[in-house]
């Protein structure tokens, strides 16, 4: 059985309804890592989207503080529901945000999120599904914070594909599997 799977895939590419589709339990737990800011009418209306597909009887626990995360992931049993994390770009957003590590002046605590993060997905006893985004197709950066947010989202994707048991990578909308559950690591 598939316990952990990281859904990969950039902006608009259906990364998010086809992580959805992986979980097929009435009952969810959706985590969902973006801050809301209410002045902001486009984010509001993106969330209103995301918020809108989703069943009735999913459970949503809203931007934890970015440390909320691995202790939620931590404290799964065999028994509780499926978790879906959307996503951790955002999430790694507030980490390096709350760190303030932008300026590389709280780098080392923002990785050190990064790590019981890593760790605590491979500790995760319930079914586990992770959206992030993927970064590293694209032209570099011509800022520094650009360049840290692709570099540091670059390197926990990659850490976390090593514990999960499946990774898609999710193209103008079409999953391609690049670890099948199962398959060697």
């Amino acid at each position: 059985m598939t316990r952990r799977t990281l859904v990969l895939g950039g902006a608009r590419s259906g990364k998010s309804a086809h992580a959805e589709g992986l979980l097929t339990d009435a009952v969810v737990t959706y985590v969902a890592t973006a801050r809301r800011y209410p002045d902001d009418a486009d984010w509001e209306e993106r969330i209103a989207r995301h918020v809108a597909r989703r069943p009735l009887t999913w459970t949503t626990v809203e931007a934890p503080a970015p440390g909320d995360l691995p202790a939620l992931l931590t404290a799964t049993t065999p028994d509780d529901p499926p978790i879906l994390v959307d996503d951790l770009a955002t999430w790694l957003t507030g980490v390096l945000d709350d760190a303030d590590a932008w300026e590389g002046r709280g780098l080392a605590r923002a990785e050190a999120g990064c790590d019981e993060l890593v760790r605590a997905v491979g500790r995760t006893r319930s079914r586990l599904v992770l959206v992030s985004a993927e970064v590293g197709l694209g032209v570099v950066p011509g800022t520094r914070s650009g360049r840290l947010f692709r570099d540091q989202l670059g390197s926990l994707n990659a850490r976390l594909a090593e514990v999960c048991d499946e990774v898609l990578l999710v193209v103008a909308g079409i999953p391609l599997h690049l670890r099948e559950a199962g398959g060697s690591r």
